[in-house]
């Protein structure tokens, strides 16, 4: 294999600081469309939202907690979203991870079944390596997180917590959630929607909502589990390169350009 054969498909990076939950889900579908046409490399967005909850597919009203009136006053907006799970928060002190990358084609389903649809087996592998990725970055700080068969997302162990605090399924006390993942695959196979992983978080937030549909499930950030903190570029790096490695691209950062 020459060296051509050997070199990486590029990956693109743009961290977009803070940005409205609406003005982000634009984006995403109007760089898809781009990606799926080939007009665009694979992409990754990085950023930070306001005050947010968000609603998957499997989204049960129940497990929103607050009501129109207290999301006023604490200044949080609320979004009905076309991603997969349950309800989850975003805000100030989060690493939120967009990928926009075309998957396997989709393969063409009967028409009396629906639309076409990616695999299953290749949706769910999509979620196990984006959960890799989170893996991996928290190891870089010497942080071990883990998988929990049945869940999706990623979980640390918090010293001192109780089982009254944790879904029964973890089977472990100590575990508590610090990434989030609920995606998307188009119908031309691009990926939308993706990760947060929890840094330094208001915990009152989490109160409004039922997270995820679980119960009395522990909540962490990585402040809880590691002080001091590292540095906002050093995480969003070592973020990068563990999805580099996962996924097998050549990351490169980049101003978004229209």
């Amino acid at each position: 294999m020459g060296i051509l054969g050997l070199m990486k498909a590029i990956c693109q990076v743009h961290w977009l600081g803070s940005q409205p939950y609406q003005a982000a889900w634009d984006l995403q579908n109007r760089l898809a469309a781009e990606i799926a046409s080939g007009e665009r490399p694979p992409t990754l967005l990085l950023l930070e939202h306001p005050h947010t909850y968000t609603f998957g597919r499997r989204g049960q009203p129940e497990n929103l907690l607050w009501d129109e009136a207290e999301r006023a006053r604490r200044g949080v907006t609320l979004f009905w979203v076309d991603r997969g799970g349950d309800v989850t928060y975003h805000g100030p002190g989060q690493l939120v991870g967009y990928p926009l990358l075309p998957l396997a084609p989709i393969q063409a389903v009967a028409q009396a079944a629906g639309p076409p649809r990616l695999p299953q087996q290749d949706y769910v592998g999509y979620l196990r390596r984006l959960e890799q990725v989170l893996i991996q970055t928290l190891a870089t700080f010497g942080v071990t997180a883990v998988q929990i068969p049945g869940l999706t997302g990623v979980w640390v162990t918090i010293p001192g917590e109780t089982l009254d605090k944790i879904p029964a399924e973890t089977q472990d006390p100590a575990l508590a959630k610090i990434a989030a993942i609920g995606v998307k695959v188009d119908a031309r196979g691009v990926t939308r929607h993706g990760f947060a992983l929890n840094v330094n978080t208001d915990p009152a937030y989490w109160q409004g909502i039922i997270g995820c549909g679980l119960v009395g499930h522990a909540t962490a950030n990585l402040a809880d589990v590691l002080q001091p903190q590292p540095d906002t570029n050093e995480l969003r790096q070592a973020l990068t390169d563990a999805f580099g490695r996962v996924f097998g691209y050549q990351m490169v950062w980049a101003a978004l350009t229209s």
